[in-house]
C-alpha cells in the first residue's frame, strides 16, 4: 500500500534567524513518521537577500522560487511546486510548532477530510504570542463575518490560522488569486464556497523570536482580510440593501398616504422630517444594493436578480436607461409647474416633493449603477 505523499510548505523572506528551528522540527517529524508518509520539505523562497536559501538547502529542503511577492503568492508558487498530495503549510517564523504537524495530518487522512486548520483559539497561546487586538476583536469578527455570509454546515474557529494542511488537488480546484496576506481568508472562502469537509485541530501559538521582524501589518493587512472576504459576498449587500431600500420606501409612501404626524412609541412619525428621514435610508439601501450589483460582475455565482440586470441585451438597457429618464424628466418638470404658482418663493407641497425628489434619483441611481455593472463586466 502506498504510503501518503505530504510536501511541508514554508513561504519564505529573509527568515536566516528562524527558519533553522523550523528546518530542525521538521527533519525531526520526516525522520519519525518516514513509516506512516512519504515526505518532503519545500521552501517557496519569496526574494530573500540575506543566508535562507543556504540554510534551507543545508538542512535538505527543496528550494523553489516564487515569481510573484507577497505571502500568498509565496504559498501558491510552493503548492502548485510541492509533489505531495496533502499539503502542510505555515510560517517560518516558529510561532507554530511544526512538531504538532503530524497531528494535522492524521485528522485529514483519518477523516478523509479536504482541510484541517490548525485552531489556536482551541489550543494553547502563549504569553506575548497574540495580540490582545488579534485574539478579541480581529480574529472573533474575521470569524463570525466568514461563516455568517459562507459557511453552512462548517464553523470556521480559527479564520487567521497560518497553520493548515489540505488535499492538493482540492486547492487546485479552489482557484485562490490573493497575492498577500489576505490568501489566508480566500483560502477558507473558496473551500466553503466548494463545500470542502473541514475540521480543527487544536496547536499551539508561540511568540516571534528575539530581534525578527514581523512581515505583518496588523491594519494594512487586516483591511485586505474584510475586502477580499466582502469580495465574495454581493449577496450580503443584496440583503441588506434591498431590505433597507423596500422597507423604508413602505415608510415613506406611509407618511405621503397618512398625510400626518403619527405618534408611535414616544415618537413623532411620518411627518415631513421623518419623511426626509426615511428617503436618506432608501438611498442608503439602494446604494448597498449597487455595491452588490458591481462586486457579482466579478463572481460565477450571483442571484438571478443581479444575473438579470448584468444579462440584459444592451438594447434592452438602453430602452430601460430611456424609460427611466423618462420618467425623471416628468417628475421635474412636474415639479417646476407646481413651484412656479408660488412663482419659485415656496415649496407648498413637501410630501409630494420628497418622494417624487426621490423616485427621481432612485432611477438616476439605479441606472447608473447598471450601467457601471456592465462597463466593469466588460474588463
Amino acid at each position: 500500500m502506498n504510503k501518503p505523499k505530504v510536501s511541508f510548505v514554508i513561504p519564505c523572506l529573509n527568515e536566516e534567524k528562524t527558519l533553522p528551528y523550523v528546518l530542525g522540527k521538521l527533519n525531526k517529524v520526516k525522520k519519525d513518521f518516514s513509516k506512516l508518509y512519504d515526505i518532503e520539505i519545500l521552501v517557496s523562497d519569496n526574494g530573500s537577500t540575506d543566508r535562507s536559501i543556504k540554510i534551507a538547502k543545508d538542512f535538505g529542503a527543496r528550494v523553489t522560487p516564487a515569481k510573484d511577492r507577497g505571502y500568498g503568492a509565496a504559498l501558491d508558487s510552493g503548492i502548485r511546486n510541492a509533489k505531495g498530495d496533502i499539503i502542510v503549510f505555515a510560517d517560518a517564523d516558529d510561532t507554530y510548532d511544526f512538531l504538532e504537524a503530524p497531528n494535522l495530518v492524521a485528522k485529514l487522512v483519518s477523516g478523509d477530510f479536504d482541510m484541517v486548520i490548525g485552531s489556536r483559539l482551541d489550543g494553547t497561546i502563549h504569553k506575548g504570542a497574540m495580540p490582545f487586538l488579534h485574539r478579541y476583536l480581529g480574529t472573533p469578527v474575521i470569524n463570525w463575518i466568514i461563516n455568517l455570509l459562507y459557511a453552512k454546515k462548517n464553523k470556521i474557529r480559527d479564520s487567521n490560522s497560518g497553520f493548515r494542511c489540505f488535499k492538493k488537488d482540492k486547492y487546485l480546484t479552489w482557484d485562490i488569486k490573493s497575492k498577500g496576506m489576505e490568501f489566508a481568508s480566500e483560502l477558507l472562502i473558496k473551500a466553503l464556497i466548494h463545500d470542502a469537509k473541514m475540521e480543527h485541530v487544536p496547536v499551539s501559538l508561540y511568540p516571534d523570536k528575539e530581534g525578527r521582524i514581523p512581515h505583518l501589518k496588523t491594519w494594512r493587512d487586516g483591511m485586505r482580510h474584510l475586502l477580499r472576504i466582502l469580495f465574495y459576498g454581493p449577496h450580503l449587500f443584496e440583503r441588506i440593501g434591498l431590505t433597507f431600500f423596500l422597507f423604508f420606501w413602505i415608510q415613506l409612501l406611509t407618511g405621503f398616504f397618512v398625510g400626518k404626524v403619527v405618534r408611535i412609541g414616544g415618537m413623532n412619525l411620518y411627518g415631513i422630517h421623518s419623511m426626509v428621514f426615511f428617503s436618506f435610508l432608501t438611498i442608503l439601501g439602494l446604494s448597498l444594493w449597487g455595491t452588490g450589483l458591481l462586486i457579482a460582475t466579478k463572481q460565477p455565482r450571483i442571484s438571478k436578480i443581479y444575473q438579470l440586470i448584468l444579462n440584459l441585451e444592451e438594447d434592452r438597457l438602453f430602452f430601460v436607461l430611456i424609460s427611466g429618464l423618462g420618467v425623471i424628466s416628468i417628475t421635474l418638470v412636474w415639479l417646476f409647474l407646481q413651484w412656479q404658482k408660488s412663482d419659485y418663493a415656496f415649496i407648498h407641497f413637501e410630501r409630494e416633493f420628497i418622494v417624487t425628489t426621490n423616485l427621481s434619483l432612485t432611477l438616476l441611481i439605479f441606472g447608473l449603477q447598471a450601467v457601471t455593472a456592465h462597463i466593469i463586466k466588460r474588463e
